[in-house]
């Protein structure tokens, strides 16, 4: 099952974004009886807000969003038309900000950043049960 979402890039699309992963859960846990965990809501709101936000701040123009489920996992994916692939920076505890990535990196259990034609496409890839599978 897969829904995508057009972002209009304003000051709104990250609730909006937030809201569409939120209903988008609530659709696959009560019409399709998929076990959606609490913390699979928690990190998928977690990603959308980190994935669309840094869209939002470093992308002109539109972002667009797809969320896929399966009965294990759920692949939030995040394009926007900045071609600048990110990197996570080197830890530094007195940094304020700019640690969405290594947020992403330590809940997710796959990251994929790929470039396009037209920008870059980041796939996270995050467990539905309570606890992640081990590694």
């Amino acid at each position: 099952m897969r829904a995508g979402y057009a972002l209009d890039g304003g000051g709104s699309c990250i609730a909006d974004a937030r809201h569409h992963a939120s209903a988008f859960l609530d659709w696959a846990r009560t019409e399709h009886r998929l076990p959606v965990s609490q913390r699979a809501r928690d990190l998928t709101a977690l990603v959308v807000s980190e994935l669309v936000t840094n869209a939002y701040k470093y992308a002109p123009g539109p972002i667009r969003m797809e969320l896929r489920i399966s009965a294990e996992r759920v692949d939030i994916v995040v394009c926007d038309s900045d071609p600048a692939l990110p990197a996570a920076r080197t830890a530094d505890p007195g940094r304020v900000g700019q640690h969405g990535l290594e947020i992403i990196k330590a809940v997710a259990e796959e990251l994929l950043i790929e470039q396009e034609p037209a920008g870059k496409r980041i796939t996270v890839r995050l467990a539905l049960a309570g606890t992640p599978r081990p590694v």
